[in-house]
């Protein structure tokens, strides 16, 4: 019980830093220098809007700046955006209800030849979390956290074997991104389905992560992971619904591999 009052303290304390942290940026950051344009891209839905300016001042605010930061909403939800979001200067943009799809897929659709980063609508973010995404930008896929595929006999063994949230760089074919830590996207690194919303959603419909990984692989990427190891800070109040937390319990991304090895194959290395 000790343990847990403590933990709980610390974690309380670690949410007032990074909300305090947050308020204190002043000012634009510095151009991105990319040859094209850099959009931040997130969505969210009612049970988070309550945290969610925190998130957005956090990705407003960046040492590098974005060009456009936009926000998808399901059709009706940006009813339901409270105050403090809607005088922030972000695009908030309407689209199908695609789950988590929604940070990305209308994005891809409505700007296929930018850099897209994609950020989650839950969790601090630094004030450098975007310089260093734009830094690694020439590896064409470039993240914070990632994890590293196990394989036996040239095939992908259960999520639960593979290496978790790397604590060194490392780049190549192996090298898993996950959204959490947000992901740098250069144009043109994805294969032609990421954006087909009827094969998302029968093969990969709650794992976003296996999509998008495949979706670059078939294309002969070799993602990079920057930085030591990620530090998930979520902020309270956001974790009643949780895919994170429902793939890796569950069995969520183990059944979208199996799908995607079925439909796809392994990606070449």
């Amino acid at each position: 019980m000790i343990a847990a009052a403590f933990r709980s303290w610390k974690q309380a304390r670690r949410i007032r830093a990074a909300e305090a942290e947050i308020l204190s940026r002043r000012g634009r950051g510095r151009a991105h220098g990319l040859p094209a344009p850099l959009i931040v891209s997130l969505t969210s839905y009612p049970p988070r809007f309550a945290r969610l300016h925190l998130v957005l001042r956090s990705l407003l605010t960046q040492s590098v700046a974005a060009d456009r930061v936009v926000l998808w909403l399901a059709e009706g939800d940006e009813q339901l955006l409270p105050a403090e979001v809607t005088a922030l200067p972000v695009e908030i943009r309407s689209c199908p209800d695609w789950r988590s799809y929604k940070k990305i897929v209308p994005t891809l659709l409505a700007h296929p030849d930018s850099h897209i980063v994609t950020a989650d609508d839950d969790v601090y973010y630094g004030p450098d979390w975007l310089a260093g995404l734009v830094a690694g930008a020439g590896a064409g896929v470039v993240s914070h956290r990632a994890h590293l595929v196990a394989l036996r006999d040239g095939r992908p063994e259960p999520y639960s074997d593979w290496q978790r949230n790397l604590s060194q760089p490392q780049a190549g074919p192996l090298v898993f991104p996950t959204g959490v830590g947000g992901v740098l996207y250069a144009p043109g690194v994805f294969h032609p389905d990421v954006t087909d919303a009827a094969l998302f959603q029968a093969l990969a419909p709650s794992a976003d992560d296996v999509w998008l990984y495949w979706m670059h692989r078939l294309r002969g990427s070799r993602p990079e992971k920057i930085g030591g190891r990620f530090r998930i800070t979520e902020w309270p109040g956001t974790q009643a619904q949780n895919l994170r937390s429902s793939n890796l319990v569950g069995d969520g991304n183990d059944r979208a591999v199996a799908a995607m090895l079925q439909h796809y194959g392994w990606p070449a290395p």
